[in-house]
């Protein structure tokens, strides 16, 4: 008996030795830190995992916050690290990744931020850290919002090109960029209350991140420029230390050794072996064999992308990618198989767009309904959903949006622009042939005639009608004024358009996903982006194969491939201004598209900047 108790006795010490030992050891691990860089783009729609052919380096906002909100939810992350970069991210977007940063300090975890210099855009994003600093003899400019509204009409008259545009709207000002030297009394008012209402974000984000009022918010922009140093003193950042003394001062606070995790949450991609001679043949069957997906027979909640201008038909196959444009074909299909797909038991349709083709609005817009008959359908709108944008977003059972989303836009333009002119200055002269009065309409020889400008507008007017009709349709009683008194191509921020009922709630993705998988009541359920992203090399099989021309018995229509006109123009434009550069290239892009549109449901364009 006393062999036997000596035993237990000396199990029982060697085991709490151990129990200590263990919580020693425990006592003495690093803490992880979740570092997120802004330093690449955050896209909206994925991209393909293409080793060779697809974009480097880049992430979706929805990866982003899915990796920011697995940090918050870790209990071996202790806390966050966010590092300013050279990505700057719309304001719509920076609401949804400032929502997830609130999410990690509700869950009782440390947000620290740094940068070594900071304009509006970061600010307004880093300034909801914990804690937040700044490299000494940085340069801290919380300047507010500023944007350049683009009129080529001068240049144009230069070249002897003449504008000929309809519209339906007064307000609807997308074509003033070709036919006036400035904007109209309309157009000018419009801007006044979009950009206050831009304005109202930008402020309501810095207030909430540094826990000020509105004036004293709207009081720092208004001094504007700060170093480092005297941000510090006003109150706007927290310290001012360079990066290693950034780094020793979260080791502090922790009280322990930090290990920090650079990639947390990242997906890795193939392994490759360089050293073997046989790695480009690996290489090779990598790219060939396209993503891997892993097989999930959980319920699904699927994303489908509206991201970029709204064309027609399909986009062609290209090493250099389809371009940031969303075709109506491959959109209308994944909506259509996502009807009859079981697992799939909601869908969320992720609008970033200023619109483009009435057509292919009208045909996105029409699947949208054959889901929402089905199943939950919910929209999410980001930086931009207007006209077009809004035309496929309006029969969503649910339309979240984001505060400094720019929407509505509810109006038509057709146009021409005549280059008679530009021609005959440079010597090179045209001469016509057509059979059929309305034969040579559309042509650049010559101005619309008046029974012609009646009959397009009587056209375009139609269309008007049905986009009011369907926003009359779709949204009902929530309108909260008369749709004319909505319409005529008023623009207006996500929060000006909840307040008329044109949306119905302030939200990201992630709670259009939420919202979706409640009604859909499902708990347990993967996130599906659909149509999945393939590589150029897929795309290439599939085309040579007859895939994509095989589904449903449809006929495919090709969109419009080339990009004559901007690229003849890049030339001479490359020297300019690129910010300013970027609008150009969008007033002529926008002119290309009416080439082989001539009903668009386009927005003006709106360009911010810091």
């Amino acid at each position: 008996m006393r062999n036997r108790g000596s035993c237990l006795v000396l199990c029982a010490a060697l085991l709490m030795s151990a129990g200590l030992t263990a919580r020693a050891d425990d006592s003495t691990k690093p803490a992880t830190v979740a570092v997120f860089a802004f330093d690449r783009t955050v896209t909206e729609k994925p991209v393909s995992d293409d080793p060779l052919f697809g974009s480097v380096g880049s992430e979706t906002l929805y990866s982003l916050i899915e990796r920011l909100d697995e940090a918050a939810e870790d209990e071996e992350v202790k806390a966050v690290v966010l590092l300013a970069g050279s990505s700057t991210l719309p304001y719509a977007q920076a609401e949804e990744v400032r929502a997830a940063i609130d999410r990690i300090r509700e869950s009782g975890k440390k947000v620290y931020a740094h940068a070594d210099s900071l304009r509006t855009p970061q600010y307004a994003l880093l300034c909801g850290a914990s804690r937040l600093s700044v490299a000494p003899t940085g340069d801290v400019w919380v300047t507010g919002l500023y944007g350049e509204q683009l009129y080529v009409r001068g240049l144009l008259d230069l070249l002897g090109v003449k504008p000929d545009f309809l519209t339906c709207g007064e307000y609807k000002s997308a074509g003033e960029m070709f036919t006036r030297t400035g904007p109209s009394p309309e157009s000018e008012e419009m801007y006044k209350w979009l950009y206050d209402g831009l304005f109202e974000s930008v402020i309501n984000l810095v207030a909430t991140g540094r826990g000020v009022d509105a004036k004293q918010a709207r009081k720092w922009i208004d001094q504007g420029l700060y170093s480092a140093e005297s941000a510090r003193e006003a109150g706007l950042i927290d310290a001012v230390e360079h990066r290693q003394a950034f780094s020793q001062a979260i080791q502090d606070d922790l009280g322990t050794e930090v290990e920090y995790d650079k990639s947390y949450g990242k997906k890795k991609g193939p392994s490759i072996d360089l050293n073997n001679p046989f790695a480009a043949f690996q290489l090779w069957a990598e790219i060939l064999a396209g993503p891997q997906r892993r097989r999930s027979n959980k319920d699904a909640i699927a994303v489908v992308y509206v991201d970029g201008p709204i064309m027609p038909g399909k986009s062609q196959p290209s090493i250099f990618g389809t371009g940031e444009a969303a075709y109506s074909e491959p959109i209308r299909k994944a909506l259509d198989k996502l009807i009859d797909d079981d697992k799939v038991k909601g869908v969320v349709l992720r609008v970033s767009s200023p619109g483009g083709s009435a057509v292919a609005s009208e045909i996105i817009l029409n699947a949208t309904q054959r889901v929402a008959a089905k199943k939950p359908f919910v929209v999410s709108m980001g930086s931009v959903a207007g006209s077009g944008g809004y035309y496929v977003a309006c029969a969503g059972q649910r339309i979240f949006a984001d505060s400094a989303t720019i929407t509505g836009s509810i109006g038509v333009i057709s146009g021409k622009l005549v280059t008679e002119g530009m021609w005959n200055r440079i010597g090179i002269n045209f001469e016509a042939n057509k059979r059929g009065e309305k034969a040579g309409m559309l042509a650049g020889s010559d101005l619309f005639t008046e029974e012609e400008r009646d009959e397009m507008q009587a056209w375009m007017n139609e269309v008007y009608e049905v986009f009011k009709g369907h926003v009359v349709d779709n949204r009902g009683d929530k309108l909260a004024k008369p749709i004319e008194e909505l319409a005529g191509g008023r623009v207006y921020t996500g929060q000006q358009a909840l307040e008329y009922g044109l949306v119905d709630e302030i939200g990201g993705l992630n709670d259009a996903i939420a919202w979706v998988a409640d009604k859909a009541d499902v708990d347990d359920y993967d996130v599906r982006v659909v149509p999945r992203p393939t590589n150029f090399l897929e795309e290439l099989l599939n085309e040579l194969s007859g895939q994509q021309n095989k589904d449903n018995g449809d006929l495919q229509l090709a969109g419009p491939t080339g990009s004559g006109l901007v690229d003849a123009a890049l030339p001479m434009l490359r020297q300019l201004d690129p910010r300013r550069l970027q609008l150009v290239l969008s007033a002529l892009r926008q002119a290309e598209l009416l080439k082989h549109e001539r009903v668009m449901l386009t927005m003006p364009l709106i360009e911010l900047s810091d």
